[in-house]
């Protein structure tokens, strides 16, 4: 059990979650951005319903990025495709929260 900050830009969102309570809902993967956002009514654009196949829901990193899950290889090829890409830059519908994180919603 870990309980965990995570922070929402714009508009400074901060909301707490513990581990043990994911998955909060079906879109993503269990614990990701994607599904603690939608859980506490943080509006991220997820336009394929959490599957990785597309990148409405593309995030950018400003605090922690060692607090997400490490990216995958299906991950890494869809940002490719991501408008305003850059080096932080993660999809929240498969970036898992370990740990205290900021990220930036681009959509």
């Amino acid at each position: 059990m870990a309980r965990y900050r995570v922070t929402f830009l714009p508009g400074e969102v901060t909301v707490e979650v513990d581990d043990q309570d994911f998955p909060y809902g079906r879109y993503g993967r269990p614990g990701s951005l994607l599904d603690i956002a939608l859980h506490h009514g943080v509006r991220l654009e997820h336009k394929c319903g959490g599957k990785c196949a597309c990148t409405t829901c593309h995030v950018v990193v400003k605090g922690r990025e060692e607090s997400l899950s490490p990216m995958e290889l299906d991950e890494e090829d869809r940002l490719d495709t991501a408008q305003g890409l850059t080096v932080r830059s993660r999809l929240g519908c498969q970036a898992v929260v370990r740990g205290d994180v900021t990220v930036e919603m681009t959509g």
